[in-house]
């Protein structure tokens, strides 16, 4: 397995479909809407096996000081190669000069962006108002 990095925003619906739905996030059931979040997103890295899509993380930005990640994914079959922590790495990079990056991680992933230098926020707690199941 040789898995290319890539800086790209201009997805195919069907390949953001399956990676979305490989880790059961229900924002795979909206693979067009992916497709024009992925576009209009300030940065995208993605993660490729051959042509299929393995992993990718995205961020929305305010141009000099603050990131949010939005999606951090690998598909299950390619968790545990360093390409989440690859995929951070890049976001990082890119964001090197910003005074914060920002993600919301669900509490099972908590050590893995521990791992890649992100802190728990203490008393501070993710709000949301979503469609979404997952």
């Amino acid at each position: 397995m040789a898995v290319v990095y890539k800086d790209a925003q201009d997805l195919r619906a069907e390949d953001l479909k399956e990676l979305f739905l490989s880790v059961g996030w229900s924002s795979g059931h909206y693979p067009e809407r992916l497709v024009i979040a992925m576009r209009n997103s300030a940065a995208v890295f993605t993660a490729w096996d051959d042509d299929r899509l393995v992993g990718l993380i995205n961020a929305l930005d305010d141009g000099i000081m603050t990131a949010y990640v939005h999606y951090l994914l690998v598909n299950p079959a390619y968790q545990g190669k360093g390409i989440g922590k690859e995929l951070v790495r890049l976001i990082s990079e890119k964001y090197k000069g910003y005074l914060r990056i920002v993600l919301v991680a669900y509490d099972s992933q908590i050590g893995f962006y521990k791992n890649c230098g992100f802190e728990v926020g203490s008393e501070k707690t993710p709000m949301f108002i979503t469609s979404l199941w997952t």
